[in-house]
């Protein structure tokens, strides 16, 4: 835990193995919400029609972590007394395992879902991961980003 420029509280990571949700869900307790969600972005076993064998990620790390901290200023700042951690996995991840959490605490449900899905929404559009779909009959790189497409695209 650590403080944003802004003087928030702010949680992001970027580890290379499973994350823990648990921890994930305890870095946003406040004795002050009364609402307390996590988010969880996991490998499914197809996309558009083709069968997924596991994902792989990779992240310019200085780069992204600054953009997810400031994502949840941008966050608390909309949403008074809302606390947000963030961790995103690098590396391989298998079907049905965690690419990225999200925990979000609000003193109400309204701010939490919006704040949850402000923060997922974002971090799609500007952090900078690439990840690679590997299918069963090849595979893609993609990047994070929903918007604007991404840097690697190469079949």
């Amino acid at each position: 835990m650590f403080y944003s420029p802004l003087g928030r509280w702010v949680i992001v990571r970027i580890v290379d193995s499973a994350i823990d949700i648990s921890t994930l869900r305890l870095s946003v307790n406040d004795p002050g919400a009364g609402a307390i969600l996590v988010f969880e972005g996991v490998t499914r076993d197809h996309f558009e029609g083709r069968k997924v064998v596991r994902l792989e990620y990779e992240a310019y790390r200085p780069m992204a972590e600054r953009e997810m901290q400031a994502i949840i200023d941008d966050a608390q700042t909309q949403w008074e007394g809302v606390r947000i951690a963030i961790t995103h996995r690098v590396g391989l991840v298998p079907l049905g395992e965690t690419s990225v959490g999200i925990a979000v605490s609000a003193p109400h449900r309204d701010a939490a879902y919006l704040a949850s899905r402000f923060a997922i929404d974002r971090l799609k559009e500007r952090v900078p991961i690439w990840k690679k779909e590997v299918y069963s009959d090849g595979s893609t790189w993609k990047a994070n980003a929903e918007v604007n497409g991404g840097l690697r695209n190469e079949r």
